[in-house]
C-alpha cells in the first residue's frame, strides 16, 4: 500500500500521471490507495440503476459512476459507485466535482468493500453533509437509505427497502424512483 502525502490539496493528486490497471476500482481511504475488482453483482446493480436515474434527472443534475470526487481531506479520495450531482454544480480547478456538489451517493457493497461502505464511507459522507447515502447489499437483498447527516459522522434516519420494492430518493425539489426488481441477489 502506498501512503498519500498529507500536504496535497486533493487525495487524488498523488495519482496524477499514474497509469492504473483497468478493471479495478481505485479509492483512497485514510491515506492508503486501495484497488479492488468490481464484482458481478456490483456491475449488475449499476447497469440497472444508472440509466433509470439518468432518465429521471433529465438534465437537472448528473449521475456519475466511479468518478473521482474531491473531499475536504488529502486522506480521503472516493469514487462512488453512483453519485448524483446537484443541478448547476460546477467543477473545481482540477476539473472534478467536490463533496458539497453531491445530493446522493449509492454504494453497492461486496465482501471486500463491506467495512469501508458501512463504516468509513458512512462516517465521511455524513461529516461532509451528503444528504443521502444509499447502501445496496445484494447479500441480504436490501437497500438502506441513510438521510439527515450530522457533523458527528452519522445519519439521523435510515430506511430499509427490500429488493423488488421501489427505491425512492428524495432529492432537493424532486424525487428519483429506482426499480430494484432487477437487482441481483447473492
Amino acid at each position: 500500500m502506498t501512503m498519500v502525502a498529507r500536504d496535497t490539496e486533493s487525495a487524488w493528486d498523488v495519482l496524477e500521471g499514474t497509469n492504473l490497471p483497468g478493471g479495478f476500482r481505485v479509492e483512497i481511504t485514510e491515506g492508503k490507495i486501495i484497488m479492488t475488482p468490481r464484482s458481478e453483482d456490483q456491475s449488475d446493480v449499476l447497469i440497472e440503476a444508472a440509466p433509470q436515474i439518468k432518465r429521471q434527472l433529465a438534465g437537472h443534475g448528473k449521475v456519475l459512476s466511479d468518478v473521482m470526487i474531491d473531499f475536504p481531506s488529502s486522506l480521503w479520495g472516493y469514487a462512488p459507485d453512483l453519485a448524483i450531482v446537484a443541478p448547476g454544480a460546477e467543477r473545481n480547478s482540477r476539473g472534478r466535482f467536490e463533496w458539497h456538489s453531491l445530493e446522493a451517493v449509492i454504494e453497492v457493497i461486496s465482501k471486500s468493500t463491506r467495512d469501508n461502505d458501512f463504516q468509513k464511507k458512512f462516517r465521511m459522507y455524513a461529516e461532509c453533509g451528503i444528504p443521502l447515502y444509499v447502501i445496496v447489499d445484494p447479500s441480504d437483498a436490501t437497500c438502506t437509505i441513510h438521510s439527515r447527516p450530522t457533523r458527528t459522522g452519522t445519519y439521523a434516519e435510515q430506511e430499509q427497502i427490500p429488493f423488488g420494492e421501489d427505491l425512492v430518493l428524495p432529492l432537493e425539489g424532486r424525487e428519483i424512483v429506482v426499480k430494484t426488481d432487477g437487482f441481483p441477489r447473492d
